[in-house]
């Protein structure tokens, strides 16, 4: 009886995973896999139990990382990830307690905004990107990060 019951829930987290794609539940239908086999070994019920939470655990806190690297290898870096640490010049004053300023980042016009309130760029001024808060770059000055 205990070898369809660790079945049913293996099957059912199957189907969650075939649902969802989302490489969760995979690991406890394994775990659920290895208590169904010490559940035919005749094996105590608390020992299955502990059979089923140890290796779903562990295949998820040990593979999953793993396994979602290589399911998803292609992932596309966004500008946001490019962005951090570059030189832009700026091209129009920013100036964060007016909301006003823009900056280019290879080629691309961005809305800039200094890291502090009270700092402020200039036109054809060279910033460094220390952060992205939705589309808008966040700098401060080239000749700050110097002294």
């Amino acid at each position: 009886m205990e070898v369809l019951f660790w079945l049913g829930i293996m099957v059912t987290f199957l189907i969650i995973e075939a649902i969802t794609v989302g490489l969760t539940t995979i690991w406890f239908a394994i775990g659920a896999f290895f208590a169904m086999i010490a559940a035919a070994l005749g094996v105590m019920t608390p020992i299955q139990i502990v059979i089923f939470f140890a290796v779903s655990l562990t295949l998820l806190l040990f593979t999953r990382p793993i396994a979602v690297k290589y399911v998803n290898p292609h992932k596309i870096k966004t500008n946001y990830e490019d962005a951090v640490d570059k030189t832009v010049k700026v091209i129009e004053r920013v100036d964060n307690v007016n909301g006003t300023g823009k900056a280019v980042l290879s080629g691309q016009e961005w809305t800039a905004r200094t890291k502090e309130d009270e700092m402020g760029l200039e036109e054809g001024e060279l910033a460094r990107v220390v952060g992205v808060e939705g589309v808008k770059l966040i700098l401060i000055p080239l000749r700050q990060q110097e002294e």
